[in-house]
């Protein structure tokens, strides 16, 4: 998985529009291969941003848990805390 996409679901505030296109947009890029497509493909590129985003946002509307919602702030303090660890790895 991309490691730009982010899990969405079950999160307390509730993931936003954007952060639902933003994570769509990272899908497209890694399946097209562009990261900014050419005018020939732009249309393409962004329909499907468009069609996933639509999806996903119904796809988590859908869904149900019976687990607590997320802390944002506690799941990004595990990701910094994971990424040092990996930082720290990485330089010895």
């Amino acid at each position: 998985m991309c490691r730009n996409i982010k899990p969405l679901f079950n999160f307390d505030p509730p993931v936003t529009e954007v952060e639902i296109r933003s994570a769509a947009l990272q899908y497209v890029r890694k399946v097209s291969g562009f990261h900014k497509p050419s005018k020939a493909n732009e249309a393409a590129f962004f329909a499907a941003v468009d069609e996933i985003a639509v999806i996903s946002c119904t796809l988590i509307n859908a869904l149900e848990t019976s687990a607590p919602p997320r802390s944002r702030e506690v799941e990004a303090a595990r990701a910094r805390a994971r990424a040092a660890q990996r930082y720290v790895r990485a330089q010895e």
